[in-house]
């Protein structure tokens, strides 16, 4: 890739050849609004059933250690007209493994010619500078995510080398009655969250997380993100306590952009985590209960989250107990940066949930 100096353009040498197509940088605000208009018309044609809102992707534009947007995104034009982007990003996880992932969008017209193919040389590209200049030895990857009906990308990724790594469902109750009536475990109490707890139910959020494949450590500008996101409705949380301490939590959100356009109303009861004393006592059911009626108390009459599909915890089969059902299988792939042992294989993953 060459950046012309003189202007925000960039020259991708594999280019396909399109008459007036061209990639730049994000210049301005306005580009956000543009750039979610195309995600969420890609994630209409796919069927993926989620939205991307310009404010969200301002929120996650911000600059940090491990995103510069003048750099993670990338948009491709033709004759000014925005067909594509992709943006990139990194991760470090907590077993030592180093992801650098990358999310593409080619409007449904347009696919098929090309561009899909230089956008993720973009990215990978990206990934290679970054490690680079990181200095980092130990594994390191290219990663993205795709729904199970995004075919075009899924395509794109295994003729690329990619390989699914691990798979999440997710899960729907198509309605919020029958919702029973769990008890909570000896010694704990449900109270309304006040701001003065925000960070220890964050930090206690955190640690039960731990044990999940693919964890990396919370870091400020996660917190940032998150107090400031959409998906911050803490009159909506249940959080259990065992006197001052955390022992467990659901932390539901109603998104109710994504529920105008789809015309539904649909909470959802996520994230959910219990912290380790506190697992394999009826915890999670009974705050997930708890959730649902507090979810259809503010007017919805659904309910969906997600689920790791190799959950060591018995995730799975608690929402399943609870009316939940699979709907849709979201994959993360992963291919090698290099070889990163002397077989030249990826390390195998060792890592429970």
């Amino acid at each position: 890739m060459i950046l012309d100096t003189t202007t925000d353009r960039i020259f991708l040498p594999d280019a396909p050849a399109i008459a007036g197509l061209t990639f730049r940088r994000v210049r301005d605000d306005s580009d956000f609004v543009t750039m979610a208009a195309l995600m969420t018309a890609c994630h209409d044609a796919d069927r993926v059933g989620e939205i991307i809102t310009a404010e969200d992707l301002r929120l996650r534009s911000v600059p940090t250690p491990l995103f510069d947007p003048a750099r993670d995104i990338l948009i491709a034009e033709i004759d000014t007209e925005m067909v594509g982007l992709v943006r990139c990003w990194e991760r470090h996880l907590d077993d030592g493994q180093w992801l650098f992932g990358h999310v593409g969008f080619v409007r449904p017209d347009w696919r098929r010619r090309g561009l899909g193919h230089a956008l993720l040389h973009y990215a990978e590209a990206r990934a290679r500078e970054r490690l680079a200049a990181s200095g980092h030895r130990g594994p390191a990857f290219y990663q993205s995510g795709v729904a199970d009906t995004e075919l075009d990308t899924h395509t794109l990724l295994v003729g690329a080398g990619y390989e699914i790594k691990r798979n999440f469902f997710e899960m729907v109750r198509p309605d919020l009655e029958d919702i029973p009536d769990l008890p909570l475990p000896a010694g704990l109490a449900v109270r309304p969250v006040t701001p003065d707890q925000y960070r220890p139910i964050m930090a206690a959020l955190n640690e039960a997380f731990r044990d999940h494949w693919g964890h990396s450590e919370a870091t400020e500008d996660d917190y940032q993100r998150f107090i400031n996101s959409a998906q911050f409705q803490p009159h909506l949380w249940q959080v259990a306590w065992a006197g001052d301490e955390v022992a467990g939590m659901v932390l539901p959100y109603i998104d109710a952009a994504e529920n105008t356009h789809f015309k539904r109303l649909r909470g959802w009861p996520d994230p959910i985590a219990v912290r380790r004393p506190w697992r394999r006592h009826g915890l999670a059911s009974a705050l997930i209960a708890r959730s649902l009626r507090t979810l259809k108390a503010h007017g919805m009459t659904e309910a969906g989250l997600g689920v790791d599909t190799e959950n060591l915890s018995g995730a799975l089969r608690v929402y399943e107990r609870l009316g939940f059902r699979a709907v849709k299988r979201f994959s993360s792939y992963w291919k090698p940066m290099r070889d990163t042992s002397s077989t030249g294989r990826a390390p195998i993953d060792h890592q429970s949930t």
